[in-house]
């Protein structure tokens, strides 16, 4: 299907991605505890993959929730304003579970990706276009960009899942990478004809 026309060029952006997310964008401790301290060995468990891992999905899903939120009011197709509907209470189940692993880490919430636009997540610009567009310019902003997100939460989560060391984070990471694939799977079954072509004047990153 023409949506998945660049998923042969994400396996290695993905990996780069990666390299980037372990270090960090910027440089968050890894746990809040100082080390004369007892530290839980739920805290212990977690690496810096499993963070940074943890504090990227937070701002990614937020970031989709916010553009999922828009389709009733901008006059989307029904069929992805009823999508909408379908993935918004996974989306917030998902951010949920997300939140206490970061709980769980031991690590402060200190949104390392704030105000960034990382690769799949949907970026500001798109927001702020999606906010301003309706019915089909509207679709294919909706389209691209939860096209985009869905890949990359799923290649992403499938790193983690091999790479990752606390069994709560890979277990999940196992849990959105299948369910990236079977939202995928719904977008393309809801996918507006007139959607289907990519607009070159759509910004997803």
């Amino acid at each position: 299907m023409q949506l998945r026309r660049h998923i042969l060029t994400l396996p290695l952006a993905c990996a780069a991605l990666w390299a980037l997310l372990v270090v960090g964008c910027t440089a968050p401790p890894t746990t809040s505890t100082p080390p004369s301290t007892h530290v839980s060995p739920t805290a212990a468990s977690f690496s810096p993959t499993d963070t940074a891992w943890i504090q990227l999905m937070i701002p990614m899903e937020e970031r989709a929730q916010r553009l999922i939120d828009l389709a009733p009011a901008r006059k989307a197709s029904p069929r992805l304003v009823a999508l909408a509907a379908k993935i918004e209470p996974l989306l917030r189940s998902d951010l949920q579970s997300l939140q206490r692993l970061l709980r769980a880490s031991g690590v402060p919430d200190t949104r390392p990706h704030e105000g960034h636009d990382m690769p799949g997540m949907v970026s500001l610009t798109t927001l702020k276009d999606a906010a301003s567009a309706t019915s089909k310019r509207f679709d294919r902003i909706f389209v691209n960009a939860l096209h985009d997100h869905l890949t990359h939460v799923g290649m992403l989560s499938s790193n983690e899942q091999a790479h990752g060391r606390a069994s709560a984070a890979t277990q999940l990471a196992a849990n959105l990478a299948n369910a990236s694939t079977r939202q995928l799977g719904w977008l393309d079954d809801a996918r507006p004809a007139r959607a289907s072509a990519p607009d070159s004047s759509v910004t997803t990153q």
